[in-house]
């Protein structure tokens, strides 16, 4: 699969999904993510987050994060939230709590965030993630979760 199609990514694993933001042109993906298939594409990752979670590494982290991701076709953010508690990660579509840490950023730099093909640490210093809250838990995010390398 070469075209990055919404409707595959419910057949595609976590590693191909990788490959398929990687090989995928960023303008490609900035017209899908602020299309109708946005939210599709969204639901799709989130929903996967638990699966990928690694308690093994959480150890005591509770936690809840709010992920804002601008950029839709009306002008707004797309915000879930992501509860990390007693060893288990929930997604929320519609945020319940105060977060520990907020992350803001685009619709491209979130899937390269979620598929590893990007590094958090360079986006935040270069403005195209925004964070505020527990900077340690956000410099650690990535280690709780079986992130795919492309």
């Amino acid at each position: 699969m070469t075209d990055f199609d919404p409707a595959n990514l419910a057949n595609v694993g976590p590693k191909e999904f990788a490959q398929l933001v990687k090989s995928t042109p960023d303008d490609k993906i900035a017209e899908v993510m602020s299309g109708d298939l946005r939210g599709k594409i969204l639901s799709e990752v989130f929903g996967r987050m638990p699966s990928l979670f690694r308690a093994d590494r959480a150890g005591s982290t509770n936690a809840v994060i709010h992920w804002n991701i601008t950029g839709r076709p009306d002008g707004g953010t797309d915000t879930y939230e992501v509860v990390i508690a007693d060893g288990t990660c929930t997604v929320n579509e519609t945020p319940q709590h105060d977060p520990k840490l907020s992350l803001t950023m685009g619709p491209v730099e979130f899937l390269k965030t979620v598929s590893g093909g990007a590094n958090p640490v360079m986006m935040f210093m270069t403005g195209k993630l925004k964070a505020k809250g527990d900077l340690g838990l956000a410099a650690n995010i990535a280690n709780l979760f079986d992130i795919p390398k492309a």
